[in-house]
């Protein structure tokens, strides 16, 4: 039998091409859905009932993190995942029928299931209120700063209310016996003098970086006595230009601190570079607060309740939230009261306070223009020596340093003189000296008391002596000599970083002959 001869047809042969082409997609369809399955969580011992088709999509739903009801078919293409805010989400495209992405096809699938409403509610708040990657983006510290700033705002806020509300008031009162004119040139000039107290603070500068807490609570202490004599105007209308002036000109100086030492504060709070971020959320709580306070206020005053009573409460809170505020921001740079701190703790416990011990330890209540009664750094020559001979026989004790330390009887305080070559580093080894200085006089001083010899103010009589004053700064430069250096690196160690600039030193210096 002779072997038949099949010819196909060119529309033959171009079917069974197709036929063969869906028999490879058929084919790479089984390999998918089985590897599927091998993937999928093996059922019960006990089960005999393999997956069904539906139970495999929804398995290779969950990989890719797609809706159940969502179709998954081999066009699907894995592009890249993305994590925005701690949320994951994958990008799919699809691909056409010569196996390429079609344009305009991503999809984005989150890889969490939706939030519920009070979810999404907290997630916008949080985007207003705290920095993006809180709480690792900012330091511990943050959290009772931003607490206590809030609520510092808000009683703020709500003495607003009442301050406008008695200004206003007090203008009326004026109106009767004044013109309308009269009364505009009575608020511009109020509004004048505290632009010119703002400007004549604003000479305060370099005291804004090192004294930053003591001028951010001074700062609010004012803004509380503008606010007392606003209230003042209800019962002296007539002398509302100069009561209100004054208040405009202390609530300006007030607002000028707040202003200069907010960006150092914030900046004490972030981790790598998000100061603008920290700062913005910052003042979003910060303006919350005031409308919050604002809003209670108003409620408040439709009841007509006593000012004075009002005030005094408004005023507690804001003072106290002001002074929990300050204190809770752990800076780590030591200017003058935090150095003191550091010293003498290192002096009597051979440690150097933490960062935030040594923040909590910081007096916040000495106003910065005034000078420190105990050191002076880089005084005037005529400040520190009365007697010349002293200054003779201690200038061999310091022939190797760029600076002179000793004591004033007559002013009780040390002074440390620094010379023309002096360097930072000499300027902060010379404010040690100081400190160190100082604490061996005053342990001389209690010595002598507990002896019970002599009384009152033969104590710093006997002291002042040139030859025991040369005594004490001879023992204190051996003392200095071998404890500078392990108090530098305790401090380092702690994480404390030390600037002769936050010290204050004087401009005096001491010029070779």
């Amino acid at each position: 039998m002779a072997p038949l001869n099949l010819r196909q047809s060119s529309s033959t042969a171009q079917t069974l091409s197709s036929s063969s082409q869906d028999v490879r997609l058929l084919v790479r369809e089984t390999i998918r859905i089985s590897a599927s399955l091998a993937s999928a969580p093996s059922s019960p011992a006990n089960s005999t009932i393999p997956p069904t088709l539906p139970a495999a999509l929804e398995s290779k739903n969950l990989r890719l993190g797609l809706v159940e009801d969502e179709y998954i078919d081999s066009n699907l293409r894995l592009i890249c995942c993305e994590e925005i805010d701690g949320r994951r989400w994958k990008y799919v495209a699809e691909n056409d029928s010569f196996g390429k992405l079609k344009k305009g096809s991503i999809r984005s699938v989150s890889l969490q299931t939706p939030l519920s409403p009070t979810d999404e509610l907290v997630s916008f708040i949080r985007s207003y209120v705290v920095p993006e990657g809180f709480p690792d983006s900012v330091s511990p510290s943050y959290v009772p700063y931003m607490t206590w700033r809030a609520l510092k705002h808000f009683f703020g806020g709500a003495m607003g209310v009442f301050t406008t509300q008695t200004l206003l008031t007090s203008v009326g009162v004026s109106r009767s016996r004044a013109t309308p004119g009269a009364v505009a040139i009575n608020w511009i000039l109020k509004d004048g003098a505290g632009r010119v107290g703002k400007m004549l603070f604003a000479r305060q500068g370099k005291k804004f970086d090192y004294d930053l807490k003591q001028l951010r609570f001074s700062g609010d202490l004012l803004m509380e006595l503008g606010a007392g004599i606003e209230l003042a105007t209800a019962a002296m209308p007539n002398l509302f230009l100069p009561l209100a002036c004054a208040a405009n000109v202390a609530k300006n100086v007030g607002a000028v601190t707040s202003t200069s030492t907010r960006t150092p504060i914030y900046k004490a709070f972030a981790k790598g570079e998000n100061i603008g971020d920290v700062t913005a959320k910052g003042e979003c709580v910060g303006n919350i607060a005031d409308l919050l306070g604002t809003g209670l206020s108003i409620m408040l005053s439709k009841r007509n309740p006593s000012l004075v009573t009002t005030f005094a409460f408004l005023s507690c809170g804001y003072v106290l939230s002001s002074y929990q505020e300050v204190k809770s921001v752990v800076l780590h740079t030591l200017n003058r009261a935090r150095f003191t701190v550091a010293v003498d703790s290192f002096i009597k416990t051979g440690r150097v306070p933490s960062l935030k011990e040594g923040n909590l330890k910081e007096s916040v209540f000495s106003f910065p223009w005034v000078h420190d009664s105990s050191v002076q750094l880089g005084c005037k020559f005529k400040d520190a020596f009365q007697d010349p001979g002293l200054y003779i026989a201690l200038e061999p004790l310091f022939e190797r340093e760029r600076y002179v330390v000793t004591y004033n009887p007559v002013k009780n305080k040390v002074c440390a003189l620094l010379k023309d070559q002096a360097k930072p580093e000499d300027i902060l080894k010379a404010a040690f000296h100081g400190y160190v200085l100082n604490y061996s006089i005053r342990s001389s001083v209690k010595k002598q008391s507990a002896s019970g010899k002599k009384c009152g103010h033969d104590y710093l009589g006997t002291i002042a002596m040139p030859g025991n004053i040369e005594s004490l700064v001879a023992e204190s430069c051996k003392m200095v000599s071998s404890t500078y250096g392990l108090f530098k690196y305790k401090a380092a160690e702690q994480g404390w970083v030390m600037s002769e600039s936050l010290l204050n030193p004087g401009r005096a210096r001491l010029c070779p002959e």
